[in-house]
């Protein structure tokens, strides 16, 4: 169980449309360096006491979130199995749901890769949206 999958950052559309992507990864990084031991010790006996199953996300394809998760422990482009390193890595099937973030450490040191999942109607919205495709492409 890694506790970090489990610690929900809140916010608003409007929060978000005043605000930029750095206060989002403030917010995210605040919640994370506040958790103590002791907190996840005390989450990890809560859990091991009552057990909860996440509902099947994959079938809430209405639901506006954003899911993120990895691990910077594991040095995937380190793995070569007598094919030669990864040209790139990707998450499983399993994995994949609208809404999904994985990010992973680079090929190359101090690189990160992003894997995004989204639905095909909102990629095309993104694809749409003037302000948005201004921002990714400056």
């Amino acid at each position: 169980m890694h506790f970090e999958e489990f610690l929900p950052i809140k916010s608003t559309a409007s929060d978000l449309l005043q605000h930029d992507l750095g206060w989002a990864a403030l917010k995210i990084n605040k919640a994370i360096a506040s958790m103590t031991p002791e907190d996840v010790t005390k989450e990890v006996e809560h859990w091991i006491k009552a057990p909860i199953i996440l509902p099947n996300l994959r079938a809430q394809t209405n639901v506006h979130s954003l899911f993120t998760g990895s691990s910077p422990r594991f040095n995937v482009y380190g793995n070569d199995f007598g094919w030669g390193r990864p040209l790139a890595v990707r998450s499983g099937a399993t994995n994949k749901m609208n809404g999904k973030l994985t990010v992973f450490p680079g090929a190359e040191e101090g690189s990160i890769d992003f894997e995004v999942c989204l639905l095909p109607e909102t990629l095309h919205a993104m694809a749409n949206d003037a302000e948005f495709m201004e921002a990714v492409l400056t």
